[in-house]
């Protein structure tokens, strides 16, 4: 069974940083493409980053680049997201979602985990 569970989310001020977690178990984790959407309260779901499997390139969303870095480490099984100079408007839920074998942010993902919350607020 798939299943992915995100951690490291909580209340942070402006220009503050916060470090989310992903771990994955049920799958071969290395051999996938990943990445984190967010969802924002009272909005649609926002592609944010990804990464292939093994790590080499990664891609962002314009309103986070430079602020934010996605990372794994394929020998624990876990999914990262560096997030610095937090603004309020990074407020959401973020969750890690995994793609088909073989498919990457261009296509739909398959499994996604229950999200952790983020808050920016002073």
């Amino acid at each position: 069974e798939v299943q992915l569970v995100e951690s490291g989310g909580g209340l942070v001020q402006p220009g503050g940083s916060l470090r989310l977690s992903c771990a994955a178990s049920g799958f071969t984790f290395s051999t996938y493409c990943m990445s984190w959407v967010r969802q924002a309260p009272g909005k649609g779901l926002e592609w944010v980053s990804g990464i292939v499997s093994g790590g080499g390139t990664t891609t962002y969303a314009d309103s986070v680049k430079g602020r934010f870095t996605i990372s794994r480490d394929n020998a624990e099984n876990t999914l990262y997201l560096q997030m610095d100079r937090l603004k309020p408007e990074d407020t959401a839920v973020y969750y890690c979602v995994k793609y088909p074998y073989g498919r990457n942010w261009y296509a739909g993902y398959d499994y996604w985990g229950q999200g952790t919350q983020v808050t920016v607020s002073s």
